[in-house]
């Protein structure tokens, strides 16, 4: 590791880049290449600073030595910030192109903060400020100026109008020339606490919160399940409606053409199919069981195609692919089986409450019963008797035969001809759409915390999601290079928060950070993902200061 600096005439002037950076051998086509790699800019830094660096690589051993002289009246050892985790971030997000899509400036360095500090410690606003209180973020990002809150408000504005860019250059840097034949696109939604953000309203709740008002966020993805583009619509939007707009931002955006789009059932209907025809796409989505029902009463269909092989069924022009899960329908049968139960034991109870209270109404305890097996949604084939002051279940067999004759089936639809895909293929991809839904429950309620939501502007909450999007690209990378280790990539963060600098005090007005060496743990998730700790960073101090102080805030 070094420090190198190069000069460059532009223009009739002369301009001098400081870089630090590090010699590696790497292999490519089978022999042995040296490159180099920066690891930071130290153009800005102060020349002092710079010199304390060079100091730092050239001398490692007097440094040691003067950390052990405890005489040495120029020197001075204090407790620094974590650095660990957040250096571990940064790299991977400038790796996966995040932080040059980003841009440059104050406002990017603001937006690349928020999304660190996403990963590192969720929450609202307030918290991705106090990140600075115990993280080196503004020493590892070059961050110079300070900011408050409202700062990082206004800066989710700011994510929000350059969103299509960022996406743009965020998909070109990972894709190249090489386009994706595949998207998978998938929605869901999230709850609100208050009453006034813009996007909030009613419709309906994926979270089972029922009285809440809500966002819709439609994600889209790659065929590896990597996000290339969020979207937030309002609360009450239907899934259908929101195709519309991913099938021009893949067409426009990104330029891609004669993709295959992968949707849920309900979500690609037939004007979906309609305006991806138009558009020269392909689709790939299920059908509902009344539209099985349909097919089977019609003859398309006969219910022994199903079977735990993947078969394929020529209807109108379009692949029909059938299959039966049977473990899917062995959890179907479970499900009612606990159902009846439960109705039982309502029923012993009203039957002892009858018993025990001979003045009650049985109409009173067969109108109880009866509400819980709506509630249960058993009325179809399970019903109620009174036999005097008994109550009794009343199950009707070829009822409930005929509602679990479709138990594990599934037809998936699509209009790509075999050449391009056969019918295992086409199963295959609709099941990627798995990967997308993981991505939802990591960033709702897992990891990242999508929700609560702290905002109320339309700007506000589509810059948050977007950083949510962000902060997921980060963390999939984590869980990739961490698979091997027996942690999650929660705990392997934690691990990495403990690792802080130390700092130096080598004269009245030289400060630099002296990271130690990693300890075993630390040492393995970091060369998992090829990253390599300086041996020092440079010291800045901006003012990050919340806006009001918190004792004022809870005395009012």
């Amino acid at each position: 590791m070094y420090v190198e600096r190069t000069k460059k005439r532009q223009g009739g002037k002369v301009y001098q880049q400081v870089l630090l950076r590090e010699s590696l051998r790497v292999r490519e086509g089978g022999r042995s290449k040296v490159k180099k790699r920066t690891l930071l800019n130290l153009t800005r830094f102060d020349p002092r600073q710079v010199e304390a660096i060079e100091f730092a690589l050239k001398n490692p051993e007097r440094l040691e030595r003067a950390r052990l002289d405890s005489e040495s009246d120029t020197f001075e050892l204090k407790e620094g910030r974590s650095v660990g985790a957040v250096w571990c971030v940064a790299r991977v997000a400038g790796r996966l192109g995040i932080t040059k899509a980003l841009g440059r400036g104050r406002q990017a360095q603001l937006a690349l903060w928020q999304v660190i500090a996403r990963v590192l410690e969720q929450g609202s606003r307030l918290s991705a400020l106090r990140l600075h209180e115990t993280h080196a973020l503004a020493d590892v990002i070059g961050l110079e100026r300070g900011f408050n809150e409202d700062d990082l408000y206004d800066n989710l504005a700011w994510l929000s109008v350059r969103q299509t860019a960022i996406e743009r250059r965020l998909f070109r840097a990972r894709h190249g020339g090489r386009k994706p034949a595949l998207f998978l696109y998938d929605v869901t939604s999230s709850y609100l606490e208050g009453e006034h953000n813009a996007l909030g309203a009613y419709g309906y709740s994926r979270d089972g919160k029922r009285g809440k008002k809500q966002i819709v966020v439609g994600m889209l993805c790659d065929g590896a399940g990597e996000p290339v583009s969020v979207e937030v619509f309002a609360g009450n939007t239907q899934d259908p409606k929101t195709v519309a707009s991913q099938i021009r931002k893949t067409a426009q955006r990104f330029g891609c053409s004669q993709v295959t789009f992968v949707g849920d059932r309900g979500m690609i209907k037939s004007g979906q199919m309609d305006e991806l025809s138009e558009a020269g796409f392909h689709y790939i989505t299920a059908i509902t069981k009344p539209q099985i029902d349909k097919l089977l009463k019609d003859g398309a269909l006969q219910l022994e195609l199903f079977d735990e092989k993947v078969c394929q069924v020529q209807c109108e022009g379009r692949r029909l692919v059938l299959r039966r899960n049977p473990v899917r329908a062995d959890e179907l049968a479970a499900t009612r089986q606990s159902k009846h139960k439960a109705a039982e034991q309502l029923v012993g109870r009203q039957n002892a409450y009858l018993a025990q209270h001979p003045k009650a109404k049985v109409q009173t305890a067969i109108k109880r019963v009866r509400e819980k097996l709506a509630k249960l949604k058993v009325t179809a084939w399970l019903g109620v008797q009174a036999h005097g002051r008994t109550l009794g279940l009343a199950p009707d067999q070829k009822a409930l035969e005929a509602a679990a004759r479709l138990d594990g089936c599934y037809v998936i639809v699509t209009d790509l001809p075999t050449r391009q895909a056969d019918a295992k293929t086409i199963h295959d991809r609709y099941k990627d759409l798995a990967r997308v839904e993981r991505g939802f429950r990591m960033s709702k309620t897992g990891h990242l915390e999508l929700r609560p939501i702290y905002v109320r502007s339309e700007k506000s909450t589509r810059g948050h999601v977007f950083v949510v999007m962000l902060a997921y690209l980060i963390r999939r990378e984590l869980e990739r290079a961490w698979a091997p280790f027996d942690l999650t990539v929660e705990e392997g963060l934690d691990a990495l928060k403990t690792l802080c600098a130390m700092t130096l005090r080598l004269g009245p007005e030289q400060e630099l950070q002296q990271i130690p060496t990693p300890r075993k743990q630390s040492r393995q998730l970091l060369q998992s993902l090829d990253i390599q700790l300086p041996p020092v960073l440079p010291h800045r101090e901006p003012n990050v200061a919340t806006k009001r102080k918190l004792q004022k805030s809870r005395a009012r």
